[in-house]
């Protein structure tokens, strides 16, 4: 199974790509590698992580960065909803 993203949701990643390498140069590498980390634990089992609402919403948080992953199954692929920060802006991510 293999994942991809609702734009804005990419948008977002690649954001805090970006932030993470401003800050401290490689540290943007290790976010790619924490996100790709979690994505691989998703795509190898999506059903396993925690229900958000009853629109086959789900979530995993990433250990070593502040960010939730919202995902969809659709067609045997994951839809990344959104990479979303603990501390900003809570559900601005529903409308997609």
């Amino acid at each position: 199974m293999s994942y991809f993203f609702h734009p804005a949701a990419e948008a977002e990643h690649l954001e805090s790509v970006a932030y993470f390498e401003s800050k401290s140069p490689g540290l943007g590498a290790m976010y790619l590698l924490e996100f790709e980390r979690v994505m691989q634990l998703v795509c190898t089992a999506p059903q396993r992580y925690a229900a958000v609402g009853n629109e086959g919403v789900r979530r995993i948080r990433m250990k070593q960065f502040p960010f939730t992953v919202m995902y969809r199954e659709s067609n045997n692929n994951v839809h990344v909803l959104a990479v979303a920060h603990h501390r900003r802006r809570p559900l601005y991510w529903l409308g997609r």
